[in-house]
């Protein structure tokens, strides 16, 4: 199976990006402040240059690490071999559990929200956003996949329909798509929707560390971190950091790849900002 995990991964990308790229120009749900040619080019460009550091320093990928994990044993779920149905389904959820939670801590370290900040600091908001991230934090986030399913066991069909789910609801939920109201709030209770997660873009810290899920909603909830509107409304919430508004070098390819090494910092931060008053 993990010979064909990346041209299925590809063709699901491109179909769900063609999909959502459409969508965003028939019902956009804000104005971009930025014309698309230069941020398009900038983040796609990235997503191309770390899917080839990836794929040369990287011997195996996930699904492929999750098929070594099963021949030699690793995991709880293969020590405790439950129904295969009920183990797919334990594993895609506690890997959405596991990406929560690293999600959490790159906002919670300092040096590793150096790295996220490439992701943040995006001045306009949609579905090239979702795919926005340092290479360093590519190849880390891999490494906690991995540790991950070495941990639950995943079944490698679990971790390919993980793979999948993940980066198509990303694209998803930073898309700038506009959904009728009754139909968000439904679906916030088994995805993240474009609303809720473009809370946590808004340039507010308070609301930047908030609704941290990017498939399941449900963590968000039970660990007190959802937040449901922006206190500016979603079409005046401004989006990004406040360090780099009016920085056009953040729209750049050089220039996110040097922003960890170069960049302020900022409050953002959880365990830097000041009290809230």
């Amino acid at each position: 199976m993990h010979n064909y995990e990346t041209p299925i991964r590809l063709g699901f990308f491109f179909g769900i990006f063609i999909v959502m790229a459409l969508w965003e120009v028939l019902a956009p749900r804000r104005h971009l402040t930025l014309p698309r040619t230069t941020r398009w080019a900038s983040n796609l460009g990235l997503v191309a240059f770390n899917s080839g550091v990836v794929y040369t320093v990287m011997p195996i990928l996930a699904v492929g690490f999750a098929v070594l994990a099963q021949e030699r044993g690793w995991g709880l779920l293969n020590q405790f071999a439950p129904p295969y149905w009920l183990a797919v389904m334990l594993a895609v959820i506690a890997l959405d559990l596991a990406i929560y939670l690293q999600h959490v801590m790159f906002h919670a370290v300092p040096v590793l929200w150096r790295l996220h900040m490439v992701h943040h600091a995006d001045l306009d908001f949609d579905v090239t956003t979702g795919a926005r991230f340092h290479t360093i934090e590519i190849v880390l986030s891999m490494g906690i996949k991995f540790a991950a399913i070495a941990v639950i066991g995943a079944p490698a069909v679990a971790v390919l329909i993980f793979e999948i789910l993940l980066n198509g609801t990303s694209m998803f939920n930073h898309g700038n798509v506009r959904l009728p109201a009754a139909l968000d709030r439904a679906l916030r209770w088994l995805v993240v929707t474009p609303d809720m997660h473009r809370v946590h873009h808004s340039l507010n810290p308070y609301e930047t560390n908030s609704n941290f899920g990017f498939n399941l909603p449900w963590w968000d909830r039970l660990f007190g971190t959802y937040r449901d509107q922006p206190a500016a409304g979603h079409e005046h919430m401004i989006i990004g950091l406040s360090q780099y508004r009016g920085d056009p070098r953040v729209d750049r390819l050089h220039w996110m790849l040097l922003l960890p090494f170069v960049g302020k910092i900022g409050d953002y931060a959880i365990n830097r900002r000041e009290p809230r008053e």
